[in-house]
């Protein structure tokens, strides 16, 4: 089931969220569980050519490598299936290879960046997740909370949202080159560009970059292509001068 959130900044500076569903949610997790599987095979694979090659090496007694094998293959196989996911998501923007192929991603609770701390929270409950049940536990918990959260989430105080794209429109990109104050863009928009470019020095960093990203994704597709090429804060500093 699908539901949206609203999230309104100390600053005024209100948007919305639109929460990914179990679907959703689920199919990101089988895309990454396939990389891991992949990565795991792999990395058996050398490790077998590896122990196979040193057989015949001394050691403490025969055999010695094919245990110390298995001893490393388990310990990453944990590494593999749970770290995995804690550092895609810290480094990522909250985004694992699966969550950005079906577009959705973690951030926290207020629509805040995913930060490292979370991210290690959410995924080591999801240890005892997949222990009972294999996300079964999850599911229910998700279809319960109104926020569509998982045990994880509970624990780290975060949100799994989708990754909304305004549509390209070639015609409005073409119609929008006479200058960045375009009709294509309502007062309302130019109000929140405004706002957010005479408040930006008093945001935190990792807010004040979500902000701009959400704001100028909304509005790039309407704009020139020379507009479209500046990063983020650049684009609503020259949509606030204009």
């Amino acid at each position: 089931m699908d539901r949206s959130i609203s999230v309104t900044t100390p600053e005024s500076i209100a948007f919305s969220y639109e929460l990914a569903g179990l679907g959703s949610r689920f199919l990101a997790v089988w895309i990454d569980l396939l990389i891991q599987i992949a990565i795991l095979a792999a990395i058996v694979a050398g490790i077998a050519l590896a122990a196979s090659r040193t057989r015949s090496m001394p050691g403490p007694e025969p055999g010695w490598a094919e245990s110390f094998a298995i001893a490393f293959i388990a310990a990453i196989v944990f590494i593999i299936f749970f770290g995995y996911f804690i550092l895609f998501e810290a480094l990522r923007g909250g985004r694992t290879p699966g969550k950005q192929i079906v577009g959705i991603r973690v951030v926290r609770d207020g629509g805040y960046p995913l930060d490292f701390s979370s991210a290690l929270v959410r995924n080591l409950v999801r240890v005892a997740e997949v222990a009972f049940g294999f996300y079964a536990v999850s599911a229910v918990a998700a279809l319960l909370s109104k926020q569509n959260k998982r045990l994880g989430d509970m624990a780290a105080g975060t949100l799994v949202v989708r990754d909304e794209r305004v549509a390209s429109l070639a015609v409005l990109r073409e119609e929008s080159g006479a200058g960045p104050r375009s009709a294509l863009i309502t007062p309302e928009e130019y109000a929140i560009v405004d706002r957010f470019v005479s408040r930006r020095g008093g945001l935190e960093p990792g807010v004040r970059g979500l902000l701009a990203a959400r704001i100028a994704d909304r509005l790039r597709p309407r704009l020139s292509a020379d507009l479209q090429k500046l990063d983020d804060e650049d684009l609503l500093s020259r949509l606030s001068a204009s």
